[in-house]
């Protein structure tokens, strides 16, 4: 059932966890997180961070019960064949929504802040067609690609942290706790669908690593690191243009990037912000899209998922299109609904498997005994 014979490094497991992380939620999530939390926010992505770490210690403790076998393969050794199956398309369905809601935030960036006069349908050909070419080349390809990229994901940061921090203004971030522990506890609660629920679905790339016990720590510092970085964002969002900006722009962290200003000559480079977030959202896409068809191929029982890469991204064009007419119903999906959702595959899935799975090992071994 492996239909992909590529093996990838811990490093390289670290880094798409890094990468996936920050896609869409760094451009957004400040946002999500002040509508809330207010100057708040930043203990908000503290906790949503340490809550992070805890579903990627329940995600490696689940995969290396079965270090040889993906989430579909152990779901139906746990549950049965049949009930496994079920479980796997409705897994499907979950990842392909996710890439669907994925590429419609990389097209509605590039039409409302760069290419206000592109068809979104050129955007969507242009993107698929670089992500099914990935796809195809299968899991070391796109492993190798992120490590290229990688380095130029931290020179950027680190610029925007740099030059960004001259403005810092920390009365911004006070009074704490100015409406008690309520807000900031339910804003971490509606924003952990993105990203970190999503991170179940690693569980389909983690025995594809050549060392799954470096694979474990890699799946935790990944995690950590990347709510480091996505916490430094928010922290920065809030210091620099303060919980009402940060409220209601429609990209806070575009904007920040617009605030560098150093000597009157260096001005104005969101395209740093920008570039970040473009390469870290493809990277996320990649990974949900690959997730997909490999889901659909092992549930299948397929040989091969490539021939499935073409025609489930059409349907995906498609689904990106219709899935909101327009930005203010897809921000309000991801921002109130999309945590419920994702809780029953990113929480309630892998933790019914685990224990049962626990479970059955502890009777197998009392009747070995």
């Amino acid at each position: 059932m492996m239909q992909e014979n590529g093996k990838i490094a811990p490093r390289q497991f670290m880094i798409f966890i890094i990468l996936f992380i920050n896609g869409s939620s760094i451009l957004l999530l400040a946002k999500f997180i002040a509508v809330e939390a207010k100057q708040d926010a930043w203990i908000t992505a503290i906790i949503l961070a340490g809550l992070g770490l805890l579903l990627a210690w329940l995600y490696k403790a689940l995969g290396s019960l079965f270090p040889d076998m993906t989430l579909v393969g152990y779901s139906q050794k746990i549950l049965g064949k049949w009930m496994g199956k079920i479980i796997s398309l409705l897994f499907f369905t979950y990842t392909f929504f996710l890439c669907a809601i994925t590429l419609r935030q990389i097209s509605n960036f590039f039409t409302s802040t760069m290419m206000p006069e592109t068809p979104i349908e050129s955007i969507h050909i242009l993107l698929l067609g670089i992500v099914i070419m990935g796809v195809r080349y299968g899991l070391e390809n796109i492993a190798r690609t992120s490590e290229i990229f990688f380095p130029w994901v931290c020179i950027l940061f680190f610029t925007i942290v740099l030059f960004v921090s001259p403005q810092i203004e920390f009365e911004k971030i006070q009074p704490v706790f100015a409406k008690g522990a309520n807000p900031i506890l339910q804003a971490a609660f509606m924003q952990l669908g993105s990203p970190y629920l999503e991170l179940v679905l690693f569980l389909m790339i983690f025995p594809y690593v050549n060392r799954i016990k470096k694979a474990s720590k890699a799946f935790l510092a990944g995690s950590l690191i990347g709510g480091i970085i996505l916490f430094s964002i928010i922290m920065l969002t809030i210091l620099v243009l303060g919980a009402e900006a940060t409220e209601n722009e429609l990209f806070p962290s575009y904007i920040l990037a617009q605030k560098i200003d150093v000597g009157r000559f260096f001005q104005r480079v969101e395209a740093v912000m920008a570039g970040l977030w473009i390469i870290t959202i493809f990277f996320k896409l990649q990974i949900c899209y690959y997730v997909s068809v490999l889901v659909i191929a092992q549930t299948l029982e397929m040989h091969d998922y490539r021939p499935l890469t073409l025609p489930f991204a059409m349907i995906l064009m498609v689904l990106s299109i219709v899935i909101a007419p327009d930005m203010s119903y897809l921000i309000n999906f991801i921002a109130n609904i999309w945590t419920p959702y994702s809780l029953v595959f990113g929480l309630c899935l892998p933790l019914f498997l685990f224990v049962v799975a626990k479970v059955k090992i502890t009777f197998l071994e009392k009747d070995r005994s």
